[in-house]
């Protein structure tokens, strides 16, 4: 596709208008049928690791033109062992369970009439995302599993890795005897071509953005087709006065370090002024160990000489990268308080002994995911058995927290007569 400085949208629609042409043959697919891509896919990656790795290399040097570094470069590597893990994924999707088809309620009238509903697929997904190709094939697969056809737009750091993933996907497709147009990548990756697939609502079904604030926001304001918010990551640990703060200091260190550029790592701790001389010195000491710059109210810079004033900004910040924001608050109330004036509603946890605040935390935190001594690094599709999710939803309206499967559909009703007209 030879794309001009400015995007065609002549181009767009065209990609739209065989996207909705390959939706209703993947929506007939069988489980066998899809499962078969699927499982073709994972096994050609796994064939591919060196093609992956060289193309991803071309992404990676390109990013260091860009200047780009830190997390933004750890969310756009491929090793060998994550080719595995995406391959990994693409196997499990295979092996869940099929949505499609499946009858949700059956029942029957006065008049007669059998009335039933059923899982059907949305249709043309779009995707609008940033940096990282193993959103590529996590779309891809969980699309593929649900009947739906994915049109992808990946940003301009990850063209190379996202092309080849996608290519992969076209050519076990086409060699299934299959179209190919089931999966497709935009590859202008101009903000032209983002507005432009804002504006495909004739074609696509749904629209979803993952990335910075910026991106999910402009997505959001400007888009006529329906969009599924997801995560922005200001999410929160809160060590209560009750913590083990052995356990607390291993969920914070890991909730902010496991990767800081993914949007359920920790942005934020708080602490219980209960605990917060101990706390503070342990939780905030290992932090520092980590190279995690400390970003702390006046109680916490008194405490360590490292850390640095909190600005206002600070606390609502979701940072990607090795800075957390630290503060005593007086209370679980003012903890909780706290979350819901600063956070982003997608993942908040606890570290406590007490059951009662436990449970209060549990539920009166507004969020999509609210943890009890864990880490927020488990929201994510794969560590809650769905194979990969295609985001994670913060908002309440059809799907929210990771989209696995079943939120990857809608439903239609299906009714059986015999002859019946209303009177």
């Amino acid at each position: 596709m030879n794309w001009k400085n400015k995007t065609s949208m002549k181009e767009i629609i065209d990609i739209g208008k065989r996207a909705k042409k390959a939706s209703y043959e993947l929506a007939h697919l069988s489980t066998f049928e899809k499962d078969a891509i699927l499982n073709g896919v994972a096994k050609k990656m796994l064939a591919s690791v060196p093609d992956l790795l060289a193309e991803n290399k071309k992404d990676l040097e390109q990013a260091a033109e860009m200047g780009l570094k830190g997390a933004i470069v750890d969310r756009l590597m491929l090793s060998k062992e994550r080719i595995e893990g995406i391959a990994e994924g693409l196997v499990q999707i295979a092996g869940l369970e099929d949505p499609i088809g499946e009858v949700l309620e059956m029942k029957k009238r006065p008049n007669g009439l059998m009335i039933g509903k059923k899982r059907v697929p949305l249709g043309v997904v779009g995707v609008i995302y940033e940096s990282r190709p193993n959103v590529t094939a996590d779309v891809g697969g969980l699309c593929i599993k649900t009947g739906n056809v994915c049109v992808l737009r990946g940003g301009k750091e990850a063209f190379h890795s996202n092309l080849a993933i996608v290519s992969i996907f076209r050519e076990v497709i086409e060699g299934l005897g299959h179209d190919p147009d089931m999966i497709q990548l935009v590859t202008n990756t101009t903000r032209e071509s983002a507005n432009a697939l804002m504006k495909l609502n004739l074609y696509l079904d749904i629209l979803i953005p993952r990335g910075g604030a910026g991106l999910i926001q402009a997505v959001v304001q400007n888009s006529t087709v329906p969009v599924i918010e997801t995560g922005v990551g200001n999410c929160h640990v809160f060590v209560d006065s009750s913590a083990d703060l052995d356990m607390a200091k291993s969920i914070v260190v890991n909730a902010k370090t496991h990767r800081p550029g993914v949007c359920n790592a920790a942005e934020s701790l708080l602490i219980h002024k209960d605990v917060a001389e101990k706390a503070i010195p342990l939780i905030g000491k290992a932090l520092l160990e980590a190279r995690v710059e400390l970003r702390g109210d006046e109680q916490v810079c008194s405490m360590l000489t490292e850390a640095k004033p909190a600005t206002e900004e600070d606390w609502g910040t979701e940072y990607l990268d090795y800075i957390m924001s630290v503060k005593v608050v007086d209370s679980l109330e003012a903890a909780i308080a706290h979350i819901h004036t600063y956070g982003s509603s997608h993942s908040e946890s606890i570290v406590t002994k007490d059951y009662d605040n436990a449970q209060y935390f549990l539920d009166r935190v507004d969020a999509a995911a609210v943890y009890v001594n864990a880490s927020t690094r488990f929201t994510d599709g794969f560590e809650f058995g769905y194979g990969a999710e295609i985001g994670i939803s913060t908002q309440k309206l059809h799907a929210r927290g990771p989209m696995g499967l079943k939120e990857l559909t809608t439903t239609k009703y299906v009714i059986y007569g015999n002859g019946q007209i209303r009177q």
